[in-house]
């Protein structure tokens, strides 16, 4: 296994519930270090640029308006298979589908308003990570 980084986002209405702890401790948990941090407010530039991938998609309207709602928190979370890990410990999209113990079960309140985004592969992680944070920002 290699140690690997990956982007986490503490979504908008987990930042509102004043969870961040609480869905942090699940990863710590878990056996990943959050090696990077800060709570921001993203504009709507900043939302459209990140969510772009599905600028066609029916959606992304939607998302760009909850993802700038509130604060979001943006971490970089550093492991053993880190985004695989971070995936299994978020938990399945929908919450209703999502495995007992995982963030999205405990937390998430739909599909949309589901707590936590993570990368989902190496490259996307580069990429993801480089947005929010330059390499001094991240600290292990």
């Amino acid at each position: 296994m290699a140690v690997e980084r990956t982007l986490s986002i503490i979504k908008p209405d987990a930042t509102a519930r004043n969870i961040t702890g609480s869905i942090n401790a699940l990863f710590e948990d878990a056996g990943l270090r959050i090696v990077a941090q800060r709570r921001v407010r993203l504009t709507r530039e900043m939302a459209e640029a990140f969510y772009a991938v599905h600028q066609e998609r029916s959606f992304f309207g939607e998302l760009v308006d909850y993802m700038i709602s509130a604060p979001v928190v943006v971490q970089v979370l550093e492991g053993e298979d880190a985004i695989a890990k971070n995936r299994e410990v978020m938990g399945a999209t929908n919450p209703a589908n999502a495995d007992e113990g995982t963030v999205r079960k405990e937390f998430g309140l739909n599909v949309q308003e589901n707590s936590v985004h993570g990368s989902d592969s190496p490259e996307n992680a580069a990429i993801e990570i480089a947005f929010f944070f330059a390499g001094v920002d991240i600290v292990g």
